[in-house]
């Protein structure tokens, strides 16, 4: 049986970090993007982890780095939409511009990812893709409208390309709220962040591996949406 592959899009740091070294020790092989080179990039490198350079900010970008998984890889198991950019109104005045930037990156790259890489999901068992949304995607943000918005369209194409890809694969969306802090972030940021959920804290990347891991195992759940919020929305 062929060696199946899980795609993770922006695996640099953090979160995708943590899950391309978790499949990576799980035995699968895996394939990931990268915008920029970081220490996680080497480590990733080290442990025998395929990791491609990749602007997803371009229609060329996205489709370089789609052809270079099906050049390599035609038993895919997951494809995790973990890319991400960060911008919002106050650090510009050109909004047309803004809006493309977040639709590019959390609403083109996966539209165009998932259509180029289907034919290659695995046959042997159940595929999955999953998409990264935000927990804004419940309430909007009044500082962050485009990225907002652009979250939210991706939340929508979990719904379409999950009536697209039954009953072969599986498609569902992780929405997170906080879930571990920057080495920079001061302790009255600190604070406040945590006093927004019931739980009260920052659980770290563990937490989002488990979140993959329970989509992974399921047999049955499609067009959901994990929200990983700590209770934030009942508060």
């Amino acid at each position: 049986m062929e060696q199946e592959t899980i795609v993770i899009t922006g695996a640099g740091q953090r979160i995708g970090l943590a899950l391309a070294k978790h499949f990576k020790a799980r035995g699968f092989s895996v394939v990931v993007s990268y915008r920029t080179e970081r220490q996680g990039v080497t480590e990733l490198k080290n442990l025998g982890v395929e990791c491609i350079p990749a602007n997803f900010a371009t229609d060329k970008g996205i489709h370089q780095f789609s052809r270079a998984v099906a050049e390599n890889h035609n038993t895919i198991r997951a494809i995790i939409h973990n890319a991400s950019d960060w911008n919002c109104e106050k650090n510009t005045d050109d909004y047309a511009a803004l809006l493309e930037q977040m639709m590019q990156v959390h609403v083109k790259a996966p539209y165009l990812i998932n259509l180029a890489l289907t034919p290659f999901l695995s046959s042997q068992s159940s595929a999955d893709i999953i998409h990264f949304t935000d927990y804004v995607v419940r309430k909007g943000s009044a500082k962050h409208i485009a990225y907002a918005a652009s979250k939210a369209a991706l939340e929508n194409l979990t719904l379409s390309f999950a009536q697209k890809l039954a009953p072969g694969v599986k498609v569902n969306s992780i929405a997170p709220a906080l879930i571990m802090f920057n080495e920079n972030d001061d302790d009255a940021y600190r604070e406040k962040a945590l006093s927004k959920s019931l739980m009260g804290q920052a659980p770290g990347e563990q937490e989002v591996v488990n979140a993959v891991e329970f989509i992974l195992s399921s047999t049955y759940m499609t067009g959901q949406s994990v929200n990983l919020d700590g209770g934030r929305a009942l508060k």
